[in-house]
């Protein structure tokens, strides 16, 4: 008996490692090839413009985190802006010598401003509890009063979204004024940031109560957006109890937002498909089925990774935005813009030079014109294309964490007219190739065999075709 059992064992100790190494082998191999057809005659509409917004965490309080960066960020075409810690980092609220309530806009205005300079619209997250108003005088606590922090919205909102409210960087027109977000607190489900139920004592309900109250009383102001309750990621029962005191209170809400971090670039149309589903239970909810749905962070990790600092972060980013922009999102904020003075979750670093993920970004900026459909993704090399009059650009990305996956990518271009084409090859790193002379034939450029698109690991590669005479 005792043989048999040594004899079993031996088996086991060899048999492992080779059920280990085949079931990886296997892995690879089960895995799918991209083989890319880009048809210019299928589009899907106006390329979308709705991945296009940034977010800036609260990294150092009193400066304008934003200021070196600006241009850079400019760039990027952003159209809105998410700003953390309004209230603690710029000293917004105090009390006077009769303990009322005094604001004082100046110090958030500077970086506001430089939003606007970047040509963005500001995206406030409504947080957190200035410590004069706060109960146990931390930045997370219940408010003292709550007609207090009513009052603090209400003025907030007065100041940004009014008709008549001049910044220093100038007296702006309606439109820069008109749609500025307003989401009531940050991530409140997290310890850190006040652990709030969706119930109880310390009640996000009651919070977004009086955020709304307070909204519903600024005067002479444009059009706003008021909404939550911003989680750190999407949660059934947070969605449906939240839902059910809005609807027993008849209160305002004008989007949902959440938060999502994953290294899994599927995972983010998954909450969309949640959502709807949620939301499709009761009939209670059917007229909240279409409000704008909003990720105002997004990232590869929501601890501070360097990882996301390398071209696995960028490649990420490339991939998730794939499945970003054609998910039934209003937008899907990138998490973040600036590091602090540590390593943070920053597309810049701290001194504002710029890291892998922002050269990704700036490769998509190239997307314009009409969305393109894309046939032949594989498991890992997915791909974007958008078409003009006189260009047609791809963007292909092959994204594996693990750094194994090496591709060459046949790429098709079909129904092309008669012209000949310039043909652009461009890398993360700025490098590019030209190739000129390219002629259709039967209507397609193949780019197939020794023309294959090589792509390394976590590699992103635009190309451009342009139409010559």
């Amino acid at each position: 008996m005792l043989r048999r059992l040594v004899i079993f064992m031996v088996i086991l100790v060899i048999a492992i490692p080779i059920l280990f190494i085949y079931f990886q082998y296997f892995s690879r191999a089960a895995s799918i090839k991209a083989n890319i057809v880009v048809d210019v005659n299928k589009t899907s509409g106006k390329f979308p413009d709705r991945w296009k917004a940034l977010a800036q965490g609260g990294e150092e309080s009193g400066v304008r985190m934003l200021e070196n960066v600006v241009s850079k960020v400019s760039g990027l075409y952003p159209k809105y802006i998410r700003l953390d810690h309004i209230y603690d980092f710029y000293d917004v609220v105090t009390r006077d010598s009769s303990d009322h309530l005094s604001f004082n806009f100046s110090k958030l205005d500077a970086t506001v401003c430089d939003i606007y300079h970047t040509g963005a619209k500001p995206f406030f997250s409504l947080g957190y509890m200035p410590p004069t108003m706060s109960e146990d005088g931390s930045l997370i606590g219940k408010p003292k009063n709550w007609n207090e922090w009513a009052f603090l919205v209400q003025k907030t909102i007065e100041h940004y979204s009014s008709r008549d409210s001049v910044l220093p960087c100038g007296a702006l027109d309606s439109f820069w004024k008109t749609d500025i977000y307003y989401e009531v607190w940050n991530e409140p489900d997290l310890e850190s940031f006040g652990k709030w139920k969706y119930y109880g004592n310390k009640s996000y309900s009651e919070l977004y109560f009086y955020s709304v109250k307070g909204a519903s009383q600024a005067q002479n102001i444009l059009p706003y957006k008021i909404g939550g309750p911003v989680t750190t990621a999407l949660y059934k029962n947070w969605i449906q109890k939240f839902l059910d005191y809005i609807i027993a209170n008849n209160l305002r809400i004008d989007f949902f937002s959440w938060h999502h971090y994953s290294k899994k670039t599927d995972d983010y149309t998954q909450d969309i498909i949640n959502l709807n589903k949620w939301l499709g239970e009761d009939q209670k909810y059917d007229k909240y089925e279409n409000l704008p749905k909003i990720i105002s962070e997004w990232g590869y990790d929501s601890e501070k990774n360097p990882i996301a600092d390398t071209e696995v972060g960028a490649a990420h980013t490339v991939a998730s935005l794939r499945n970003l922009i054609n998910a039934r999102l209003e937008q899907s904020f990138l998490f973040e813009i600036k590091d602090g003075p540590i390593l943070s979750w920053g597309i810049f670093n701290y001194d504002g030079s710029p890291k892998p993920r922002y050269f990704a970004l700036k490769l998509l900026n190239d997307l314009e014109g009409n969305q393109l459909m894309v046939d032949g993704e594989g498991s890992n090399v997915s791909a974007i294309a958008s078409k003009t009059e006189d260009k047609i650009v791809i963007v292909l990305t092959n994204y594996d964490e693990y750094g194994r996956n090496y591709e060459a990518v046949p790429v098709k271009f079909k129904n092309l007219d008669g012209a000949n084409y310039k043909l652009t090859k461009r890398y993360l790193d700025n490098r590019s190739d030209v190739f000129l002379g390219l002629k259709p034939i039967n209507d397609e450029i193949i780019l197939s065999g020794d023309k294959a698109i090589i792509m390394p690991a976590n590699s992103i590669i635009e190309l451009e075709l342009v139409k010559i005479e």
